[in-house]
């Protein structure tokens, strides 16, 4: 990703403007596209090199456009019924030149356990260990030096869990939470707890109406989307949504398919538009629901509250990872299990673990304008000539410029000043133009020039008036002086 859009809410407007300044200054030399429209297949997969080790309910997270797929297990067993086989193991991927690379392995070997990434480092908690036991376990691994730290646990240990960060904090939803139940060994948790890494602290949320794990999750605009999995030990296709910012939950329009152990990933609509995207091998519930559905990825829009279904995985795996990157996609591991005979249905399926990596190019890809957010000026009056016009742009743009009062559009490399400014009512609109030609639009802005009239012009034309007034007073007392003779 661009630094533009890689911005922390924690900067100041000054350092933003700055880094936007010399990031657009440097990115709009290159004027000639990298890619074309005509490159871009959206709703479309494409194989990727694949994993050296095959595994499920392993996790994934992205550090500066690498891939970090961590722990897992390669059990041949369906997992939730039989944990165990845990791994650490611990391999980046380079999509830029599609290799995988070895890194250090995770402290304590894992399995479903949530992932997050936060300024640069990756956050592995809880999940099952090697032992099918249940942990809180918050290891820290840093891209940049190859290591690991631990840090404090998480105060309620559980598996099957997700982490979504928000706000630079990682909430954890439910999962299973270790129990005396005769028939499992667990119970499904309705906890929320954040974890906040600048302080390394943990804080509770309000619990969701429903308890949830094996459920595929997403962040998108300050919401966190719960989707599918099992609630209360019950298969659903419910789709429960948690706002960060009021401690609230509501329930949107359930997927058409249900899924179990599915994993998503929401487009942030700078290369596509803001959906949620959730891939799985969908759970056949023909006894009780005989017409459902079966889609394997399934697209969820907010705005509309409303699903549709994409092309369908190549592999038809369940239990993988998800990443994204620039708004592409890669849905990595996991496996699939197949009942070939009685025996199967009666001992439990044969099971094939998957080191796939599978990329897919989401739907409008591309096509998606820049935004452009005007930080200066602003609705008021300025007691000057000259104004600042200072603006933010979500992705590398080819082409800048600016129509002010209307006029015709001045091309700029970045910020600049609006000079020679007349006393009055203006307005300026901000345009970006990216690589594939799509070109975005700023709000108009209008603003009010009442500039002082300059003091040493001032001085000057008083000093005119004066001279032009001793110049009147000698012409009419010449004037008299020759009435007289």
């Amino acid at each position: 990703m661009g630094a533009v859009y890689m911005l922390g809410t924690s900067m100041g407007k000054s350092a933003v403007v700055m880094l936007v300044l010399v990031f657009l200054t440097t990115t709009c030399i290159a004027v000639t596209p990298a890619l074309s429209s005509d490159d871009i297949v959206e709703n479309s997969w494409a194989a990727k090199a694949p994993m050296s080790q095959a595994r499920s309910s392993l996790g994934v997270a992205v550090v500066n456009g690498k891939i970090y797929a961590i722990g897992g297990t390669t059990k041949s067993w369906v997992p939730f019924s039989n944990p165990g086989g845990a791994v650490g193991t611990n391999e980046e991927y380079d999509p830029t030149t599609n290799t995988w690379t070895h890194k250090m392995s995770m402290f304590t070997p894992r399995e479903g356990f949530a992932i997050g990434s936060y300024e640069g480092k990756i956050y592995c908690i809880g999940g099952y260990t090697t032992n099918g036991s249940i942990t809180g376990v918050n290891e820290v691994y840093d891209p940049a030096t190859n290591w690991w730290e631990t840090r404090t646990p998480m105060p309620t240990p559980r598996a099957y869990l997700q982490a979504n960060v928000v706000d630079g904090k990682m909430y954890l939803i439910g999962g299973f939470i270790p129990t005396d139940n005769p028939d499992f060994g667990y119970d499904i948790s309705n906890v929320i707890e954040v974890y906040d890494p600048a302080t390394d602290t943990w804080t509770q949320k309000a619990p969701s109406t429903y308890g949830s794990c094996g459920y595929a999750t997403a962040a998108l605009d300050g919401k966190i989307y719960v989707l599918s999995g099992s609630f209360d030990n019950l298969r659903t296709k419910m789709n429960q949504i948690y706002d960060t910012q009021s401690d609230t939950w509501t329930v949107g329009s359930s997927a058409p398919s249900y899924f179990m152990s599915g994993a998503a990933v929401a487009t942030t609509g700078v290369m596509a538009p803001k959906r949620i995207y959730v891939f799985d091998a969908p759970c056949p519930d023909r006894a009780s629901h005989p017409d459902v559905p079966l889609y394997s990825t399934q697209v969820y829009d907010p705005e509309t509250d409303s699903w549709v279904a994409g092309a369908d995985l190549p592999t038809g795996q369940v239990d993988a990872a998800v990443a994204i990157i620039d708004d592409v996609i890669y849905v990595i591991g996991g496996y699939r299990a197949t009942y070939r005979d009685v025996y199967d249905w009666v001992y439990g399926p044969q099971i094939a673990k998957y080191a796939t990596n599978d990329q897919y190019t989401p739907f409008g890809y591309g096509t998606t304008p820049p935004v452009i957010e005007v930080v200066s000026p602003v609705k008021q009056t300025y007691n000057a000539s000259s104004v600042s016009l200072d603006f933010m742009v979500n992705k590398p743009a080819v082409w800048m410029g600016y129509s002010l009062d209307g006029q015709d559009n001045v091309t700029i490399n970045g910020n600049t000043t609006l000079d020679g400014l007349a006393n009055g009512l203006h307005n300026v609109t901000v345009y970006a133009r990216d690589e594939l030609e799509n070109t975005g639009t700023s709000e108009t802005i209008t603003f009010t020039v009442d500039a002082p009239f300059p003091t040493a012009l001032v001085a000057a034309s008083t000093a005119s008036i004066a001279i032009i007034g001793v110049g009147v007073l000698v012409y009419f007392k010449k004037r008299k002086n020759q009435t007289r003779k």
